[in-house]
């Protein structure tokens, strides 16, 4: 079927619209989880799995729901998500405790989960492979632009409107996406034909990697229990492999990893969401809990970051396409390296202008990073197998994302106790003189190593190759 000459802009509209509504509810939560925890008189352990468990639901579905996209269309199940996730909203502005909210929020995973699975891959049909770098750079705009917004208005309304209105918000939003795609996308993408679902490696995979995340995520990972949890998940996984070895048709296609540039691409995108997504996290503790803003002020104060990520994005997508991805991505993990380890730097009475020094290092360093791996991953592989690539790679982000928050709180116990930790981070109160330091402490050696992890991640990123045009023209990827 022959794309009209404008499909590619009207793609991009309705696939930016789902990833800025997925994205808009994480940072809005973000700001507003001190608040959360203390109205609806919830732990600590509640606020982790409020933001983990939404990312949770979201990386045990990708791979599946892009291999599901494959074979019976990604713009009936991208269309499924903005239902489900409005849905969601309204369900957890209803909920009445932090058991609630928590079910709820999976539930409101499941409906990002259909929609940042596919929107990749709906962006990578649209747009010739030229152009696909500036596709994909709009795309993070969208973004940064529900970052935006959430950090601003979450703090507005958490402050004046009570907790809720942060879910509620999405319900206009979430009505307008669903019109606008079902009444504009069309599905160009071609179907498989003779290709059967893999049942069981799906529920071997779903099964493994949630068994493997709980594990790390929730309290101690390495108490008895959750060193169990963790090894049951690991024996789930070795099942999925060899079961997907031997499947004609897989669901996580690991043949996908022979492709130089989508594996490089991979790990060090791992590597980087691992130590990136806490930052919000760790920054709101600083701002609210060390220099005393209110949760509107730290929204505001957050911002400037997201703007830059918004501004730059596309111009480095485009530059992907002329020059290719191995330097940008080099140099855009080298800024988060030097963000987090200023940050580590911070003590109680640094400046808001010391703080925008890591932000701005944060925003140059991501929007360098973001668009080109994208382009570089999504280019590389077959047509016919970018929803399950997308899925991969979006798995891989949020794998990241999912493991972000937990470790970067393991990392904090290193110096102040969980106990004690969990206390002070489930309170809408400002720490005591006495144990502000120690605090402090955490917070700066959880930035320090989590930079580390981030330069590491400049090894797999140089060894992805020098361009992903030739990738992209090589007659083995094009099979």
């Amino acid at each position: 079927m022959k794309k009209p000459l404008d499909y590619k802009w009207t793609a991009l509209t309705a696939a930016s619209v789902g990833t800025f509504m997925a994205n808009l509810d994480a940072s809005i939560v973000v700001i507003g989880l001190p608040t959360i925890l203390a109205h609806l008189h919830a732990s600590i352990v509640h606020g982790i799995w409020i933001i983990t468990g939404y990312t949770l639901m979201m990386v045990i579905l990708f791979v599946l729901l892009g291999r599901l996209g494959d074979l019976y269309g990604r713009v009936r199940l991208f269309n499924m998500g903005f239902i489900i996730f409005t849905l969601g909203s309204l369900l957890c502005a209803l909920s009445r405790n932090g058991d609630q909210l928590v079910v709820f929020r999976f539930f409101q995973g499941a409906g990002a989960a259909l929609l940042m699975a596919n929107s990749g891959a709906i962006i990578t049909d649209a747009f010739p492979k030229n152009e696909l770098g500036m596709g994909l750079g709009t795309s993070v705009m969208a973004v940064n632009l529900g970052n935006i917004v959430g950090y601003t208005l979450g703090g507005v309304l958490v402050t004046y409107f009570g907790w809720q209105s942060i879910f509620l918000v999405n319900i206009p939003i979430g009505i307008f996406g669903t019109i606008w795609s079902y009444t504009h996308l069309k599905e160009i993408s071609r179907k498989p034909v003779g290709q059967k679902f893999d049942y069981a490696g799906s529920i071997l995979y779903c099964f493994g990697l949630a068994t493997i995340l709980i594990g790390l995520a929730i309290g101690d990972p390495l108490s008895e229990r959750n060193l169990l949890i963790i090894g049951c998940g690991v024996a789930f996984f070795i099942a999925v492999i060899l079961v997907e070895l031997r499947v004609k048709f897989p669901t996580l296609d690991l043949s996908l990893f022979k492709i130089r540039l989508f594996a490089a691409g991979n790990v060090a995108a791992f590597l980087n969401s691992l130590a990136f997504s806490c930052g919000p996290f760790l920054r709101s503790l600083y701002l609210q809990l060390i220099l005393g803003y209110n949760a509107a002020k730290t929204g505001v104060l957050l911002i400037p970051m997201e703007i830059i990520i918004f501004a730059i994005s596309p111009i480095s997508g485009r530059l992907a396409d002329k020059y290719g991805s191995r330097i940008l991505c080099s140099i855009g993990l080298a800024f988060n390296a030097a963000a987090l380890i200023w940050f580590s730097t911070l003590n109680q009475k640094s400046s808001y202008g010391e703080v925008l020094v890591s932000l701005a290092l944060f925003g140059f360093g991501m929007a360098l990073f973001s668009s080109p791996n994208s382009s570089s991953e999504m280019g590389s592989v077959p047509p016919e197998k970018r929803g399950v690539a997308n899925g991969i790679r979006m798995t891989v982000n949020q794998t990241g994302a999912v493991l972000s928050v937990p470790f970067s709180l393991l990392l904090m116990t290193l110096v102040m106790p969980y106990s004690k930790l969990s206390q002070i981070v489930g309170s809408s109160q400002l720490i005591s003189s006495n144990e502000l330091p120690i605090f402090l402490m955490s917070i700066n050696h959880a930035c320090l190593i989590l930079g580390f992890v981030t330069l590491a991640a400049i090894i797999p990123s140089l060894m992805r190759g020098p361009k992903l045009n030739a990738a992209v023209s090589s007659p083995k990827i094009r099979r």
